[in-house]
């Protein structure tokens, strides 16, 4: 086993930490707006949930509660980018990008307004809420919009860090966020930069069978123990994340799928039009590689506990495991 140095020094052991990336998010925005008077703040009535309100706390003149409204916070948030103002605008994912879809893409995106677009609560493990909460598109709706970059952090740190960085890019930005505990895998030094992937798990050159995981988000912790299980199985497997979806960091994807048989992409999120997609897209034209997709797969989602609908929808470690054999065949 090979984990990356600048990764949590437990993660062999049961005894992982389990944060919501959203409160990453929520002390990334606090640092950014005493770093820069320019950042500023709109939510739609969900200030406490998206961790919105440790800005609104101490920033209460920078901060625009907007109601239930998420296609007007776009368009204002859009307003204020063209002031010169920096806004983080935060709903749940599956009401902002997904009810503000087209303000995101003709105010925001078409204009390059230099707007941060929150989805909090993304994926299953939003758990007992259900279907109409769970948003598993968002990542395929973003990424197709022109001038737009796309971000899943692993855990809170790196969703701090996305945070940071996305006040310092000029021009939209995505990040998708979990409302449960998501296991803390990277530390507070752990690299981070906008269209950059990081290798976390490297296989043992010794075993002839090689396969390579690529995740984004959440899922990596399951990944990093897949890939264990799978060497306890004479399979080598190693674990490339790139929490950033678009723009793709491709010629690290390529020189991975160049150092592997077949590849597992791994994601909570659609199957279609995700992180899955992005590397097949890639790929096609550049190495042609067999790739085996983990996701939901063509379905919406279910009311249960986060750890349940992760194994329910095929999501947890022996389906990754699984899916890194099936690569192999």
């Amino acid at each position: 086993m090979s984990f990356a140095s600048h990764l949590q020094p437990n993660l062999a052991s049961s005894e992982v930490e389990k944060v919501p990336t959203r409160n990453g998010y929520g002390e990334g925005l606090l640092e950014a707006g005493k770093r820069d008077d320019r950042v500023v703040a709109l939510c739609c009535d969900l200030t406490e949930s998206t961790r919105t309100n440790l800005f609104a706390e101490e920033f209460p003149e920078r901060f625009v509660q907007m109601g239930i409204a998420e296609q007007s916070m776009a368009t204002v948030g859009s307003g204020m980018a063209a002031m010169g103002k920096i806004p983080f605008i935060a709903s749940y994912a599956m009401f902002s990008p997904g009810r503000s879809w087209e303000q995101v893409r003709t105010t925001i995106c078409y204009n390059n307004s230099n707007v941060k677009i929150i989805g909090a609560h993304a994926g299953v493990s939003v758990g007992p809420d259900g279907a109409t909460h769970q948003a598993i598109e968002d990542i395929a709706i973003m990424r197709v919009i022109p001038n737009t970059v796309v971000i899943a952090p692993a855990d809170v740190h790196e969703a701090r860090k996305a945070t940071l960085a996305a006040a310092q890019y000029e021009g939209p930005v995505y990040i998708r966020l979990g409302r449960s505990g998501t296991p803390v895998v990277t530390t507070p030094e752990s690299p981070f930069e906008i269209g950059k992937s990081e290798r976390m798990f490297s296989r043992n050159e010794s075993l002839e069978q090689k396969v390579g995981i690529v995740v984004t988000g959440s899922l990596l912790y399951n990944s990093l123990k897949a890939a264990g299980e799978l060497e306890k199985e004479n399979i080598g497997a190693s674990v490339l994340h790139m929490p950033t979806i678009k723009p793709l960091d491709g010629a690290a994807l390529e020189e991975f799928a160049a150092e592997h048989d077949a590849l597992v992409t791994v994601e909570e999120h659609q199957i279609a039009g995700g992180l899955g997609s992005a590397v097949a897209e890639h790929l096609s034209e550049t190495k042609p590689t067999k790739i085996v997709r983990v996701g939901v797969k063509d379905s919406f989602g279910e009311s249960g506990e986060p750890d349940e609908l992760i194994a329910h929808f095929g999501m947890d470690i022996p389906a990754i495991v699984a899916a890194g054999k099936r690569a192999l065949e």
